[in-house]
């Protein structure tokens, strides 16, 4: 089965509260599945290469056999295509993880997109950083109260 996969990631204040946004397409059209989830406090680039590796999890758990990757982070893109050097070691075990997720489909591209061509993962992407940062909130207003109760 063929499919578009849209991924997006964020962080706000980088590092800062983060999410992830994917959008998983069937030739027709159809949104065959969609993810929009906090992943804590990282970096942008941390959360860019979560969301295309969460993307691939969930091509492969529907079936999907082709897939048309479409990201915009053009700083992913060239790495994962080896056209760029990953400088930071953070970054190197995820885009190990992402390569090794990318062969396992029959056939594969990817490429970089504009933002406004990724809106929808884009959209989901900020609702996982909303929940990332209510999450932390809700974590330091915990430990608030603990210390008060102390």
């Amino acid at each position: 089965m063929k499919a578009t996969l849209h991924t997006d990631g964020g962080a706000r204040g980088n590092p800062g509260p983060a999410g992830i946004g994917v959008v998983l397409t069937a030739e027709d059209g159809e949104v065959i599945g969609e993810i929009a989830q906090g992943i804590g406090e990282t970096t942008n680039n941390v959360a860019e290469y979560t969301a295309v590796i969460a993307g691939l999890e969930l091509a492969l758990a529907k079936g999907v056999t082709e897939v048309e990757i479409r990201v915009d982070s053009e700083l992913v893109v060239s790495q994962l295509l080896g056209k760029w050097k990953i400088k930071k070691d953070t970054l190197r075990p995820l885009a190990v993880k992402a390569r090794s997720l990318m062969n396992r489909f029959e056939s594969f591209t990817l490429s970089h997109v504009p933002r406004e061509l990724n809106a929808d993962a884009d959209k989901l992407a900020n609702q996982g950083m909303d929940a990332a940062a209510l999450d932390e909130q809700l974590d330091k207003e915990s430990s608030e109260q603990i210390s008060f109760l102390e």
